[in-house]
Order: structure tokens, then C-alpha cells, then sequence
């Protein structure tokens, strides 16, 4: 019995963990994991790969594909047209993303107010964040007539001069902000009220006893305390914006001319119009790549920025 008892109580020896960490078994989960990593490498990798075989031949619809290596990415630089299209692109996305962050910040302070009817204007105010782009492109196509367009009429009251709006070159892109602008002002007014909504009411009651002004109450109190928020915002914007279509085709298609075609009209017009599947590719992944590395320096921003106890930049 006492050898027995020895027996059971003994040490393992070291060679035991080793032998039994050598030998691989296949974990229990790997049934309930294998459907979802297949239907992975289908949906995404797949396509993603497709579409980098592509870019590396010259293959027009109707002909068969031919390998041409980089000559696709190597036209792009030289691609006037192209190159446009990425300067558009930019300067779209900069306005679509700075001016509903202004506004949204501005319309979430004033509805984080207490006053007769908040939530029933909260509700109105976030209405053109709901409806369909085609919609909203046409409607806004009726406003930005010259001749029969609300807006001339409008400035007409204030004694200023009829604008082309969309009808020239020089304005085109500003016009087609002002669409983004309106409607996805709410969205950011939404996220910005949230954080708003989050912060105590303590730091707000000292700043009235120690005689802050609104402007300093705001400035000193709540702009620290939502920049998080206003981030995010800043980010969902951003990818939003670079990749914007539905509006822009629906309502200029690029024009006049090609004033305001950015990269993914610019992408529709050589897949869909000219045919050219190849080099349609090839600015598929630069696009990619674009979104990407905008995406990227934003989260490095995000990590690098470190927010101290206040929510504030530290």
C-alpha cells in the first residue's frame, strides 16, 4: 500500500511535460472555426487576389488577358486624368469631413440644452441622415438649377448674384460638399451629444460659481472632454468621404467635364465605360491602398495621442 501511495504522489519527470508538448493535436474548436474561414478566403481574399491577377494584365472585355507585369501601376503617374482624380478625391474628402465636424460639434451643444421641444427637433434634425442618396441627389439637383433652383432665389433676397452651383468647374466641388454637409451633419451631431450626454455635471457647476463665461465653459470644459468623441467621428467621416459615389455620380457624374470626378468615378468610367478591366484594376488597389494608409495615419494618430484623466490631450 505505501508503494502504491508512493507511486501516486511522485514527481513528474521533466521529459514527461516535453514529450507531451511535443506532440501537436488539432484544437477541439477547429469544426466550429473551419465554415467561417472559408467563407473568409471566398468573400474577401479571393476577390482581393482576383483583382491583383487583374491588375497585372492588359485585358480589355472581348479580348483575352495578357500579361503586361506593372505597366498598369506605371501608367498611373502619367495618367493626367488620374492624377486629377486623386487631387479631387483629397479636397472632397477634406471639406466632407471638416465642415459636419464643425457643425455637428455646434448643433450637439446647442441640443444638449434644455429647451421646449428638444426631442422632437432632435428627431427632425437628423432626418437627412436617413434618406437614400438618389433621393437626396435629386432634390438637391432641383435646388442647384440655375434658373429654376431654389437657392439663386434665395440669394436673390439678399441682394447677392445667382451662382452655377454644380454647372461650373470652380464650384462644383464646394456644392457637392455642401449635399455632404447636410446630410451627414447629424451623424456627428449624434456622436459628439453622446459624449456631451456622458460628461458630469460637477465640472460645469464649479466653472458657474467661479464666474466662467459660456465661451470659456465650453472652451476649457467640454471641447477636452469630447475630443475622443470628435475623433471618431473624424474617422468614420474620412472613410465615408474617400470613397464617396452614389451622390457625385447621381448628380454631376463627374462634370462638368471632369471638375469634380474623383477616384471612384474616375474607377467607374475605365471598368464600365471604356472597358478596360485591367487597368481598372490596377486603380482598384492604389485606391485601396489610398483608404488604407488614411485609415492608418489616423489610428496612429488615435495610439499616439494620449488623453489624460479629463479626457483632455495630454
Amino acid at each position: 500500500m505505501s508503494g502504491i501511495a508512493a507511486s501516486e504522489t511522485a514527481p513528474a519527470r521533466p521529459g514527461d511535460a516535453a514529450r507531451e508538448t511535443s506532440e501537436w493535436r488539432p484544437p477541439s474548436y477547429w469544426p466550429f472555426v473551419l465554415p467561417a474561414l472559408i467563407v473568409v478566403l471566398a468573400v474577401i481574399i479571393f476577390p482581393w487576389a482576383y483583382t491583383i491577377w487583374m491588375s497585372l494584365h492588359e485585358w480589355k472585355v472581348g479580348a483575352p488577358p495578357t500579361f503586361v507585369g506593372l505597366a498598369n501601376y506605371i501608367r498611373l503617374p502619367s495618367d493626367g486624368r488620374f492624377v486629377e482624380s486623386v487631387g479631387h478625391t483629397l479636397l472632397y474628402t477634406l471639406l466632407s469631413v471638416a465642415l459636419p465636424l464643425i457643425f455637428g460639434t455646434l448643433a450637439a451643444v446647442v441640443f444638449h440644452a434644455k429647451f421646449p421641444m428638444r426631442g422632437f427637433l432632435r428627431g427632425l434634425f437628423i432626418l437627412p441622415m436617413m434618406a437614400t442618396p438618389v433621393a437626396i441627389a435629386l432634390v438637391w439637383t432641383m435646388m442647384f438649377h440655375p434658373q429654376l433652383g431654389i437657392l439663386n432665389y434665395l440669394l436673390s433676397l439678399v441682394g447677392l448674384p445667382p451662382q452655377l452651383w454644380v454647372f461650373h468647374p470652380a464650384t462644383v466641388i464646394p456644392s457637392l460638399v455642401l449635399v455632404e454637409t447636410w446630410q451627414w451633419t447629424p451623424l456627428v451631431m449624434l456622436i459628439v451629444l453622446g459624449g456631451l450626454a456622458a460628461i458630469p455635471a460637477e465640472p460645469y457647476e464649479s466653472a458657474l460659481i467661479d464666474g466662467a463665461t459660456r465661451w470659456q465653459v465650453f472652451r476649457y470644459i467640454s471641447l477636452p472632454l469630447i475630443m475622443p468623441f470628435i475623433f471618431i467621428a473624424s474617422m468614420i467621416r474620412m472613410i465615408d468621404a474617400v470613397k464617396s459615389f452614389d451622390i457625385i455620380f447621381a448628380i454631376t457624374q463627374g462634370g462638368p467635364g471632369t471638375a469634380s470626378e474623383t477616384i471612384n468615378l474616375y474607377l467607374y468610367s475605365v471598368a464600365f465605360v471604356y472597358y478596360d478591366v485591367g487597368y481598372a484594376s490596377a486603380i482598384v488597389v492604389v485606391f485601396f491602398a489610398l483608404i488604407v494608409a488614411l485609415a492608418g495615419a489616423l489610428l496612429r494618430l488615435r495610439q499616439t495621442t494620449h488623453w489624460n484623466d479629463s479626457g483632455g490631450i495630454a
